[in-house]
């Protein structure tokens, strides 16, 4: 059968119905559109949240980590050796938390291909002088410039210039939280007292806020150099190396290669931001089986209309079949119909759902906890687009093979002689 007259005649019989046929293409066409909107709109939201972490956490640190000794002196001794032996209350041993020949260790992975860059860091636990009071605190110490092109930390500076940390010597950028219980204002001197008991007074240059309100009311940042005074240690002194990768799936097993090689702790960000991960697979799985209920019920749609169709228009099957046409060129021409519905419902839907993602992304979204979001997030990856148009015209053609199945098995003699 020619493939003009399948289609004229499957034109003809969408004609008949039209209604019907334009109510299934728009049951397609916004099945699309808010499966890629939502998908947009989720995937958006699990980059935005994870970003807030994953973004400026190292793929790889390497630290001395605090833990009891794994050699016990009871184990030392010839006459325990074969013994199991269970020792209760052990305290961690006397470790330093300073990175022996950190400077070393740093020129080292600069020249590993797989890094993209370096950064030292010092911890400084502190309390914040308030009167009477003293707060928890921590000073982060870090190399600004470095800090900023690895970890996004210029992004989270609300207010002031990062880069007068190394400027301006002791220096100091609150986080929002413990600015505000102080009510400190930039220009402002603060004073800070060591865990030796050593006071040290900082001005304030800027504020910080990371979109955690427990973080911004404890941590805050100053240059490497004012650290190590508050501390009372030297200009070698380093606590942390964090580590950019080229590649963040490999961060396990570097982490392991790194610590065996440099005989150092070290730990990976998978490892350490497990439970982001696991929030953001849920929430994608969510959104993927919302998109594809909606694709499978515009499915449905399309099967009912043109179940409905092929009951109207048994004389019209008889008389096709008794004329000379095959089952086969019966089938053709109703799923001809069926991917016709799917093919226009999919470029409508591809095209509404992007400009539902542009409406999406234009929305204006304020939030103190975020302070460099304006508008919702959306993510505007083209696999979205892909999957929408493939699984609506593979439900479309599932739709139309069924009733095309059915009408191709019509007994045209049992039909005219019905009549």
């Amino acid at each position: 059968m020619k493939v003009k007259h399948i289609t004229e005649i499957a034109i003809a019989l969408m004609l008949a119905r039209w209604k019907q046929t334009l109510v299934a293409a728009i049951g397609v066409t916004f099945s699309i559109a808010f499966f890629i909107s939502l998908l947009g709109f989720m995937e958006g939201l699990n980059e935005l949240l994870d970003g807030m972490v994953l973004n400026r956490t190292p793929h790889v640190r390497l630290y001395n980590d605090i833990l009891p000794s794994k050699l016990q002196p009871i184990d030392l001794s010839k006459e325990y050796k074969n013994h199991h032996n269970f020792i209760s209350s052990v305290k961690p041993t006397n470790t330093r938390k300073e990175i022996y020949n950190a400077q070393q260790i740093i020129n080292q992975l600069n020249k590993d291909e797989r890094v993209i860059g370096v950064a030292p860091k010092i911890t400084a636990q502190v309390f914040y002088n308030l009167g009477n009071i003293d707060l928890n605190g921590i000073i982060n110490g870090v190399d600004t410039e470095k800090e900023a092109k690895l970890f996004s930390f210029s992004d989270y500076v609300i207010d002031g210039d990062y880069k007068e940390l190394k400027i301006i010597p002791n220096s100091i950028i609150l986080g929002k939280g413990a600015a505000d219980i102080m009510m400190a204002k930039i220009g402002d001197i603060i004073t800070v007292t060591s865990t030796e008991g050593e006071q040290f007074s900082l001005k304030v240059i800027g504020f910080f806020q990371s979109g955690i309100a427990d973080i911004d009311k404890v941590q805050s940042y100053a240059s490497l150099s004012t650290t190590q005074k508050i501390l009372g240690e030297n200009s070698n002194y380093i606590s942390d190396i964090q580590i950019k990768l080229k590649d963040i799936d490999q961060a396990p097993a570097l982490a392991r290669e790194y610590g065996n090689f440099f005989k150092i702790d070290a730990e990976d960000i998978q490892t350490a931001n497990a439970q982001f991960e696991t929030g953001s697979s849920v929430r994608s799985i969510i959104s993927y089986a919302v998109g594809i209920t909606l694709l499978i019920v515009s499915g449905f749609g399309i099967y009912n209309i043109l179940n409905m169709l092929i009951y109207e228009k048994m004389d019209t099957i008889a008389i096709l079949k008794a004329t000379g046409f095959a089952g086969a060129d019966v089938k053709k021409i109703f799923i001809t119909i069926s991917m016709s519905i799917g093919i226009a419902g999919a470029l409508a839907g591809l095209l509404f759902g992007f400009l539902l993602s542009l409406i999406i992304d234009a929305i204006p979204f304020h939030t103190s906890s975020l302070p460099t979001v304006t508008t919702y997030p959306i993510n505007y990856g083209i696999q979205y687009y892909s999957i929408a148009a493939i699984f609506a015209l593979a439900t479309t053609y599932l739709a139309g093979w069924l009733p095309a199945r059915k009408a191709s098995k019509v007994d045209p003699v049992l039909i005219i002689r019905g009549k």
